[in-house]
């Protein structure tokens, strides 16, 4: 047996390698989705103020509702959250949970007046900043994998690659997973002198498994595949997205309000991961993975409100969002610790060897996202000063998201925006009410539902170049937010109190396995699936003044 400890820090200056593989759909969908968020009334209310207007969120959602406004307007918000991950593999339950403060919101409204007598009556202007999305999350699972492993996507990534090389991390046509897996000795190459469907490469050399046993390509089974024991994965997730909104909006004769916001924003988001595999006897490995991915979009967003009848209080709003054009960068680096000893070649190392070929700095890979059209449409009833009710459905059709390189071209992504069908049309329905019970006291309350973003049968497939060494995804499912709220209004000053509790399951999975018949893939299998449910509960608080 032999005593074997690898340290592989993988890095590089990748950004001549423009073929080179990074982003999945699934790092994309975590860009798209957006929380509810914003100042406290707008988030008791279910973020359902579209066709009702009148609060600086809207601004992100129909900018027609800073429209409504007849004075001026300045508000900031904070919040407290507490995070909740509930994981359960095989019955092996795992739960984390954290809790972090934030500032969520920070806006103004410019209100200035025409006249009465004019067809336009107001001209508003507004800004708006407020935390559009929080990556932050923690989770974890355990378990028997029984018989699948990662080394199989390690060994099925490397499938027709005749060297190595002295350079395999800076190669564009290795993937990282593969060399990891080669370095960490949980995949060897070797010799077949099998004719039954063997995996085999150019040169007749074949990549084998963790245990040295040749992979064979048959319908749902790979030829000498035993127990890989117990898997163990933790996760963690940071960062957001800042949203800067900046707002224009007309009031026509009290009847008409039309608006336009263009919409800026900067992301920052992390995800750091480690898995592994124990199998007994001293033998086993841990991937840790640690990726970023920074970048600014804009956005411009139309809207209009119209009240149809002159002396009845209902709004219909009607807001489009064109999609946010990205330009982003993916920063990964990656490293393996490995106890594994290789039957074939008998490799038996002091405890600790690292790799000779390290490329020093995070290796960068540059790339434009365009996110989907958003269409909204709202209602809005007020029953006298003392009732408001609002309702909205938003649809974004997630498949229709597109890669591009860095120069706006999408040839190199061809891989990448194939795998966009297995996202979904997003629906998003919200409703709220506001009761005062006195006017300067206010009780809201509102539900927000948002649909699965992705199909039951998606996965990530890695391309076999892909410098992405994270295999996991998880199959999000719908979201559902509960809210309340109290407000306050003086003379000048309010203040408002949300509270929201926010629900979502997903379907996790540390990777998939590829089978294969006569060279063709007939069979994609996973482990059992690990159900996670995610909560937020989130106590938000906005001040505010109106002059």
């Amino acid at each position: 047996m032999k005593n074997k400890l690898i340290i592989l820090t993988a890095l590089g200056l990748g950004l001549a390698l423009t073929s080179v593989k990074a982003q999945t759909v699934y790092d994309a969908a975590k860009i798209v989705d957006s929380d509810l968020n914003g100042t406290a009334r707008f988030v008791a209310m279910g973020g359902a103020m579209s066709a009702l207007g009148g609060d600086i969120s809207t601004m992100g959602t129909n900018p027609a509702g800073i429209g409504i406004y007849r004075s001026h307007d300045f508000a900031t918000s904070f919040g407290f959250s507490s995070y909740g991950s509930e994981s359960n593999y095989m019955g092996n339950t795992m739960n984390v949970d954290k809790m972090r403060g934030s500032f969520d919101n920070l806006g103004f409204v410019f209100s200035s007046k025409i006249g009465n007598l004019t067809a336009l009556r107001y001209v508003n202007f507004g800004f708006n900043y407020h935390k559009s999305k929080s990556f932050f999350g923690n989770m974890e699972m355990g378990g028997g994998l029984g018989l699948l492993s990662q080394t199989y996507y390690m060994a099925d990534q490397a499938y027709g690659i005749t060297g190595w090389g002295s350079d395999p991390y800076m190669d564009n046509k290795i993937g990282w997973l593969s060399v990891l897996g080669y370095d960490g000795w949980l995949i060897t190459d070797v010799t077949s002198q099998v004719t039954d469907t063997p995996l085999l490469d150019d040169n007749d050399n074949q990549v084998s498994d963790v245990n040295g046993n040749l992979l064979y390509r048959t319908p749902g089974v790979y030829t000498g595949l035993y127990d890989n024991g117990n898997a163990s994965y933790r996760s963690e997730q940071r960062g957001g997205i800042d949203q800067y909104d900046f707002n224009v909006a007309f009031n026509i004769k009290d009847r008409v309000y039309l608006g336009l916001t263009l919409g800026i924003y900067s992301v920052d988001y992390n995800k750091y991961t480690i898995y592994g595999e124990d199998y007994g006897g001293g033998e086993y490995y841990t991937l840790t993975s640690n990726n970023q991915i920074v970048g600014s979009g804009f956005d411009l967003k139309m809207g209009a409100i119209i009240r149809p009848f002159e002396y009845s209080p209902l709004r219909i709003g009607l807001a489009v969002h064109t999609p946010t054009f990205y330009s982003l960068d993916y920063r990964t680096r990656a490293y393996v610790e490995s106890s594994v000893y290789d039957p074939v070649t008998g490799r038996n190392e002091p405890a600790s060897v690292a790799t000779e070929d390290i490329v020093y700095g995070d290796m960068i890979r540059e790339f434009k996202l365009r996110t989907p059209w958003t269409y909204n449409v709202s209602l809005g009833y007020t029953v006298g000063s003392s009732l408001a009710i609002g309702a909205e459905y938003e649809f974004q059709n997630y498949s229709s998201m597109e890669f591009r390189d860095s120069q706006g071209y999408s040839d190199l992504f061809e891989y990448e925006n194939s795998t966009t069908p297995m996202m979904k049309g997003v629906s998003t329905f919200r409703v709220g009410l506001e009761y005062k019970v006195i006017p300067q006291f206010a009780f809201r309350a509102g539900y927000n539902y948002r649909s699965a973003i992705f199909n039951e049968d998606a996965y990530k497939d890695l391309p076999i170049n892909s410098i992405q060494t994270d295999t996991d995804f998880s199959n999000t499912g719908s979201l559902n937010n509960y809210t309340l709220g109290i407000g306050y209004r003086g003379k000048y000053f309010y203040a408002d109190l949300a509270y929201k509790y926010t629900t979502c399951k997903s379907d996790f999975y540390p990777f998939v396995n590829n089978f294969y018949s006569n060279g063709t893939l007939s069979e994609v299998a996973s482990p059992e699936v690990t159900k996670v449910t995610d909560t937020r509960s989130q106590v938000l608080f906005t001040i505010g003044m109106r002059f």
